[in-house]
C-alpha cells in the first residue's frame, strides 16, 4: 500500500503527534508499505524515517508557542504532490490547517482519507483565553472530520466528543507503547540520588503549556517526604518554575533518558483535563509506576482506579492531593499498583496497534467508492454493506411489510400472468432452504402498492403482530418522500415507533433503506432520501434492527436493474435485492448463490407496450388528480402464512417459489 501522511507538526519538535507518526512509519516500512510524509519544515533533524519520502513545506511559528508551526499550503499544491506519489490512502495526523487542505486534495483525487483525532483544539482555545473562538473551532473540527472517509479517535471520551459534534464513521484507535524501552527494570537509584536523595518522587512528563494544567501541581506542596519532578519544556516553563519553587525541572528528555526518569518515579501524576489519550500515562504504566490522573478524557480508558492508580475528581485539587498522599505514604500499595500497571499495557504494542491501523486503511479504501456514489449525504453515511457471520438465526415465520417494491411489482419472472414475485418472496425461499429443520417455513407478504408509512403502521403492522412472526422486513417510505412537503425526519420518527413495537414483541426486524434509480430526474428527491436513510441508520442502532443500507450498495441505482416504468425494479433488480438481504441475514453462501443465479437466469420480463408517457406517467397523474392510488381496493397477496416445504418435503406447498 502507498500511504501519504500529513502531519500538523513534525521533527525536530517532538510531541504526541510526531511520536505516533514515527512509530507508524516504522511499522509500515517493516510491512513493505511505501510512505510519504507531508509536514511543516521546522529545522534540521537526524531521525530515521524508515525510508519515507518527505515533502517539508514552508511554515510559520505561532507567536505564543514557536514550537507549533502552521503551514498555509494550497490544496492544488498538495494535490500535485499526492498525484505524483499516487497514494492508496491519505493519513491525516491531528488535522486542522494543513489537514483541511490535504483533505480537499484527497477529495479532488478521490483518494480515501483517514483522519486521526489527537488534539482537543477546542479545549486549547479555551485554555489560551479565547473562549469566543471555541465555537468556531468546534465547527471547523466537525466539518473536517465529517468530510474524512474515516475518523480514528483514541479514547471513549474523544469518541463521545466527536459524536456530539455530529461526526460519523468513528472508530476507536489508541496508541501503542514501547514495552521494551519503558519498563520497571529502567529504575535507577543513581538518578534518584542525583534528583532528590531519600525522597519519594512524584513525577510529571509532558509539554509545559497552559492546556496541561501543570500549575495545579502546586496543590502537592508540603506532602511529607515527597519531591515533585517535572520533565518537559514549553512556553509555560518560566511561570511554572515560579509557581512550583520546590520542584525539580529537568527540561526535555527523550529515549533512554526519559525511560530512566519515568521508571525512577514512585508516583506519576497527570493533571490535564483536555487529553484525548494520555501517552505519557501509558508509558508510566509500562514503567510499573502507579498513576494519579484527572477523571476525565483519555485517562478514563487507561487508569483503573484502585487497581493501578487513582482517578481524582476533575478540578478538585484537594482530591488530587489526597490521592497522591495515599500512594506516597504506602510503599506496599505502590508496589501492588505498579505490578498491575505494567500488566495492563503488556499487549498494547505499537506493532499490534499499527496492524489495526492498516485494517482501518483497508476499510477506508472500500468506503471511498460508496461515498463517491452518493448523490446526497445525510447526517450519517453508510457503513460497509452488512454481512452477518455464521449460520442465520433459526427463523421459521417471516412477514414482509411495505409497498409495491416488496409486493414485487414488475417482477413477473416465472409467474402466471398478472402475478408478481419480488425480492421478499425470493428471500423467503433462501431463508427456508438455509434451515436444517424438517418443518415448513412460513411466509406472509402484507405489502401493497402505493402504500405509505402510515399504512404500514395502521394496516400492516397490526396484522403482522397477530401473525406472531420471528422475522419482519420493512421497506417503506419512498411514496412519502416523493410527495409534496415530505418531512423525512417526521416520517422516520413515526416508523421508529413501529420498529420499536416489533422489537418489543421479540421480533427480529430487517430494516431496508429506500433507494432511487441513477436518473437525473430522481436527483430532486435525493436529499430527502439521504436524510431518511440517515435516520434509519440511527433507528437500527437504537432498536437493534438489522439494517440493509442500500446507500452502501450503489449498484442498486443501475438502470439495468430498473423496469420500463422507471419506478420499480425488474426481475434482475429483485434478485439483487434478495441476495443482499440474504447476506445481511447470514444465509450461507448468499454471494455465491447470487452469482450462480445471475449466470443461469434468463431474464424473461415481458416487453412493455406503449410509451412511458401514455403507459405510466399519465395514469399516475390521473390517479393523483382524483385522489386515488394504484393500490386502492387491493389486498395483500399473502395475507396469511404460505408454507415453503422443509428439508424432508420436496413438494411445493405454495406459489412462493
Amino acid at each position: 500500500m502507498r500511504v501519504a501522511l500529513l502531519a500538523e507538526s513534525f521533527l525536530p519538535h517532538m510531541n504526541g503527534v510526531t511520536g505516533s507518526v514515527l512509530h507508524v512509519l516504522r511499522h509500515l516500512a517493516a510491512q513493505g508499505h511505501e510512505t510519504l510524509v507531508i509536514a511543516p519544515r521546522a529545522g534540521e533533524f537526524t531521525a530515521d524515517l524508515h525510508g519515507a519520502r518527505t515533502e517539508l513545506l514552508r511554515s510559520v511559528p505561532l507567536p505564543s508557542y514557536p514550537d507549533v508551526r502552521v503551514v498555509f499550503a494550497r490544496a492544488a499544491r498538495l494535490a500535485a504532490i499526492l498525484r505524483e506519489f499516487r497514494p492508496d490512502v491519505v493519513h491525516l495526523a491531528s488535522p486542522f490547517v494543513l489537514g483541511w487542505q490535504g483533505l480537499a486534495a484527497a477529495d479532488a483525487l478521490r483518494v480515501p482519507a483517514v483522519a486521526v483525532y489527537q488534539t482537543d483544539v477546542i479545549a486549547y482555545a479555551q485554555k489560551y483565553g479565547m473562549p469566543q473562538a471555541s465555537a468556531l473551532v468546534g465547527r471547523h473540527v466537525s466539518r473536517l472530520h465529517r468530510r474524512a472517509t474515516l475518523t480514528l479517535a483514541p479514547s471513549t471520551a474523544s469518541l463521545q466528543q466527536l459524536e456530539g459534534l455530529g461526526v460519523d464513521r468513528l472508530r476507536r484507535w489508541g496508541r501503542g507503547v514501547d514495552t521494551e524501552r519503558f519498563g520497571p527494570e529502567r529504575r535507577s537509584d543513581a538518578w534518584r540520588a542525583r534528583v532528590a536523595p531519600g525522597q519519594t518522587l512524584v513525577g510529571y512528563v509532558g509539554r509545559l503549556a497552559p492546556e496541561k494544567q501543570v500549575a495545579d501541581l502546586a496543590a502537592l506542596a508540603g506532602i511529607e517526604g515527597t519531591r515533585l519532578v517535572v520533565v518537559g519544556d514549553g512556553p509555560a516553563r518560566p511561570g511554572l518554575e515560579a509557581a512550583l519553587p520546590e520542584a525539580v525541572f529537568t527540561g526535555h528528555l527523550s529515549g533512554s533518558a526519559l525511560a530512566e526518569a519515568l521508571a525512577s518515579f514512585d508516583v506519576f501524576v497527570h493533571p490535564g483535563e483536555s487529553e484525548t489519550f494520555g501517552q505519557t500515562i501509558q508509558e508510566a504504566l509500562a514503567s510499573g509506576v502507579p498513576v494519579v490522573a484527572t477523571g476525565t478524557g483519555g485517562p478514563l480508558d487507561l487508569v483503573r482506579s484502585s487497581v493501578d492508580g487513582w482517578l481524582y475528581r476533575p478540578g478538585d485539587l484537594r482530591d488530587l492531593r489526597a490521592r497522591v498522599a495515599d500512594l506516597a505514604g504506602d510503599a506496599g500499595k505502590r508496589r501492588a499498583f505498579g505490578a498491575a500497571a505494567r500488566e495492563s499495557v503488556r499487549d498494547r504494542t505499537w506493532d499490534a496497534v499499527c496492524r489495526r491501523l492498516v485494517e482501518h486503511y483497508e476499510e477506508a479504501r472500500m468506503l471511498r467508492p460508496i461515498d463517491d456514489a452518493l448523490v446526497q449525504r445525510g447526517a450519517t453515511r453508510p457503513a460497509m454493506p452488512a454481512t452477518a457471520t455464521g449460520q442465520p438465526r433459526p427463523w421459521s415465520r417471516y412477514v414482509a411489510l411495505g409497498d409495491s417494491l416488496t409486493e414485487g411489482l414488475c417482477d413477473a419472472s416465472r409467474m402466471p400472468s398478472g402475478q408478481y414475485r419480488g425480492w421478499a418472496d425470493r428471500l423467503a425461499q433462501l431463508l427456508a432452504h438455509a434451515r436444517d429443520e424438517r418443518e415448513p417455513f412460513r411466509y406472509a407478504n402484507l405489502a401493497v402498492r402505493s402504500r405509505r408509512v402510515e399504512h404500514v403502521l395502521h394496516e400492516q403492522l397490526p396484522r403482522a403482530l397477530a401473525l406472531r412472526p420471528d422475522l419482519v422486513s420493512v421497506l417503506i417510505g419512498a411514496n412519502d418522500l416523493v410527495g409534496r412537503r415530505a418531512d423525512p425526519i417526521r416520517l422516520a420518527a413515526a416508523l421508529e415507533e413501529g420498529v420499536g413495537a416489533l422489537r418489543a414483541a421479540g421480533i427480529d426486524v430487517l430494516l431496508v433503506t429506500p433507494f432511487l434509480p441513477r436518473r437525473r430526474a430522481a436527483r430532486i428527491f435525493a436529499r430527502r432520501f439521504a436524510v431518511y436513510a440517515s435516520e434509519l441508520r440511527r433507528i437500527a442502532g437504537a432498536t437493534g434492527a438489522i439494517l440493509l443500507d442500500l446507500d452502501a450498495l450503489p449498484a442498486i441505482g443501475d438502470l439495468e436493474l430498473w423496469a420500463d416504468d422507471k419506478v420499480h425494479l425488474r426481475s434482475r433488480g429483485h434478485r439483487f435485492l434478495a441476495y443482499r438481504a440474504a447476506e445481511a441475514l447470514g444465509v450461507p453462501d448468499a454471494e455465491a448463490l447470487a452469482g450462480l443465479d445471475a449466470a443461469l437466469h434468463a431474464d424473461d420480463d415481458p416487453m412493455a407496450a406503449g410509451s412511458w408517457l401514455s403507459r405510466d406517467a399519465l395514469p399516475w397523474v390521473w390517479r393523483r388528480l382524483r385522489g386515488r392510488t394504484a393500490g386502492d381496493g387491493l389486498l395483500p397477496k399473502h395475507d396469511d402464512y404460505a408454507e415453503i416445504g422443509g428439508r424432508g418435503d420436496v413438494r411445493e406447498r405454495s406459489r412462493v417459489t
